[in-house]
């Protein structure tokens, strides 16, 4: 059972929270929630030189000083200058959402009432990584993002919420990444009261439902002749912005890919791509090598 409010004398003390991310998903959900009139107690995140390449790393030093918040910098969420940061704090809390490594389990004990984070597919579908790239091309007609209660496992946490985002066979992900930062706003905004009072409602997840998607590398993107016109139009959309972005091999050259279109005949293009039933056409690209 999840403890209420802290009473002292006859006092009731809000509880406490604070909020680990090294990327924009996670600064759009603290953004949101001072913009509801939320407050935070700790901030915590990498610290400048770690994790430079990762995909939407940001840095909270800007929002931290705005909001007179103070800002823990570390190498792993699990050192013990996190842990004893967030007992001195007594945090009720603690937010761990844009955040690639895994929680142990002191750093779970350590909030009064846990650790809540985000995942972008409807849990317990799409366990894992590169959720966004897989549901493009897995071809799925939606996806979504759940918030939910941290536990040992990857992403198998008990559920407190969700929202479903709609695809099609244009969906790029450029516009999937938007949705999913959207629908972050969109939960931690509907939910913060709830969560802040304690008063939410867990769902166990089925595993008999469960997928676990693995993680991708920026090499996992590259376009071959032996490709149809569905693969590489599909990956192209996948891994453009932010992610690394779909490339082919020529000349010793790379064509790095950022938007394309495939027909079956090609229009004379020296940069067109010959593929297994067509050809790609690169419509946004650079030239490397």
């Amino acid at each position: 059972m999840l403890k209420p409010s802290r009473v002292l004398l006859g006092v009731v003390y809000k509880m406490k929270a604070a909020f680990a991310t090294c990327v924009q998903l996670g600064l759009s959900c603290i953004e949101e929630i001072y913009r509801i009139g939320g407050k935070l107690d700790l901030l915590i995140t990498l610290k400048n030189e770690k994790a430079k390449q990762k995909s939407g790393r940001v840095y909270l030093d800007e929002l931290a000083a705005k909001h007179h918040t103070p800002l823990l910098k570390i190498d792993n969420i699990n050192e013990q200058a996190t842990i004893a940061a967030l007992r001195d704090l007594s945090v009720d809390w603690l937010f761990i959402i844009g955040w690639s490594q895994i929680a142990g389990q002191e750093l779970l004990a350590t909030p009064a009432c846990g650790c809540i984070g985000m995942h972008p597919t409807l849990l317990p579908v799409g366990r894992g990584r590169a959720s966004i790239p897989w549901a493009i091309l897995k071809g799925l007609k939606e996806t979504g993002v759940t918030m939910f209660k941290l536990d040992a496992g990857v992403d198998t946490g008990d559920i407190i919420a969700q929202g479903v985002i709609s695809l099609d066979e244009q969906t790029t992900a450029t516009e999937l990444y938007q949705k999913v930062d959207a629908m972050h706003r969109k939960l931690i905004a509907g939910y913060w009261n709830d969560i802040m009072s304690n008063n939410i409602t867990l769902t166990k997840q089925c595993e008999a439902d469960a997928t676990v998607w693995p993680g991708r590398k920026p090499e996992d993107g590259e376009i071959f002749s032996s490709m149809t016109m569905a693969e590489a139009g599909t990956m192209v959309r996948a891994v453009t912005h932010p992610y690394p972005g779909a490339f082919y091999r020529f000349g010793g050259k790379v064509l790095r890919i950022w938007s394309a279109k495939v027909q079956a005949e090609s229009d004379g293009d020296s940069n067109s791509i010959k593929l297994a039933d067509g050809y790609l056409m690169p419509l946004d690209y650079e030239i490397e090598g």
